[in-house]
């Protein structure tokens, strides 16, 4: 009798010819041995499959073709309906895992049973392998996590690692062709803690195939759709206008957004509003939803000073808002200066 492996590790492959093998090799070079290598095709046109099937001699490796192009969230929910393993870890097939990643992130959910889903950090390559710009990269406890993705998903995809049972009953929604990860964590968030490993363990390529600048406003009209219902379960009333600015909120720096005076007024009352809607319901950890949106507070009025000067610093320490950007800090040093997460919180 065959016994199945303790990881899955699924990569849905279109025309990534150029770099599916270095995705493939990655896997096969993990410290951690007890997994199978799904590779599942979506209609390729070009030699991708070629390259797949040249790995399936070695028996871990198992080579799965869709009968035509279903897209990225049904070849993922056909990967995870076929996992055999206890887990499941995603990685795109033009990304690449450090060689201790399944190893660590095993470890993670072996000693932490209550966590359904641990992602990690990741760098960003280019198209030649070479490394760009780091991403931020700041411990986030569960709770945080949890309450951030009232705002933003906050995993790399390409980097999860989760419990096969819970990702077979919750699936991709497949009406979502962006923002689908978005989705499925906010809804896994809702039952069970996200966690994500301070630590690097995924490259994350760009090229001109993944650039999707053109689905912008897709991606938008998404992302404050699932807002729009995290908003709803948390009994929060809320207009277009608040909707537009809800947005904007996590993503003053990448759209370089300077708030005025109405704005920093409306992101004032709209935290608060959150947080007193969440003291009520308890969606999310109330401590770690207060560092949230006093983060969120710091960076606008550290954003608006670039317009107003003083005037946005007083702003600033008027709100009650400020203790939780002042709690938010004091945990940002306690790791920087030990290194010592606090999962609890």
């Amino acid at each position: 009798m065959s016994v199945s492996p303790r990881v899955t590790v699924l990569i849905p492959v279109y025309n990534r010819e150029k770099y599916v093998a270095a995705a493939i090799e990655s896997i096969l070079a993990q410290s951690f041995t007890d997994f199978e290598l799904l590779l599942i095709d979506d209609g390729s046109t070009d030699g991708s499959v070629e390259i797949m099937r040249s790995y399936t001699t070695d028996p871990r490796v198992r080579l799965v073709r869709n009968d035509g192009n279903l897209g990225i969230p049904a070849t993922r929910n056909r990967g995870i309906a076929l996992a055999g393993g206890e887990y499941i870890a995603m990685l795109d097939s033009d990304d690449w895992a450090y060689p201790t990643r399944l190893e660590k992130q095993v470890a993670f959910l072996d000693r932490h049973s209550d966590v359904a889903m641990v992602g990690a950090w990741q760098t960003g390559i280019d198209e030649k392998g070479q490394p760009l710009s780091r991403d931020k990269r700041r411990f986030v406890s569960p709770g945080e996590l949890q309450s951030r993705l009232l705002f933003r998903t906050c995993l790399a995809q390409t980097s999860i690692l989760a419990r096969t049972a819970i990702m077979q009953e919750y699936g991709y929604r497949e009406q979502y062709i962006v923002c689908e990860d978005f989705d499925l964590f906010a809804r896994i968030a809702g039952k069970h803690k996200l966690a994500r490993l301070p630590e690097t363990l995924v490259h994350y390529r760009t090229h001109v195939g993944n650039i999707t600048r053109e689905k912008a406003q897709l991606v938008k009209d998404k992302n404050q759709e699932i807002a729009s219902t995290q908003l709803a379960e948390l009994g929060v009333t809320f207009t277009v206008t608040d909707l537009e600015h809800h947005f904007v909120l996590p993503r003053m720096t990448r759209l370089q957004f300077t708030p005025d005076r109405e704005y920093l007024e409306w992101a004032d009352a709209w935290l608060l509003k959150l947080q007193e809607a969440n003291h009520r319901v308890l969606c999310y950890p109330a401590q770690a939803f207060a560092r949230l949106v006093g983060q969120l507070w710091f960076t606008a009025c550290w954003r608006a000073s670039g317009g107003m000067g003083a005037r946005a610093w007083q702003h600033f320490w008027r709100s009650p808002l400020s203790k939780g950007a002042w709690a938010s800090l004091q945990q940002d040093l306690f790791f920087f200066v030990f290194r010592r997460p606090l999962w609890k919180t």
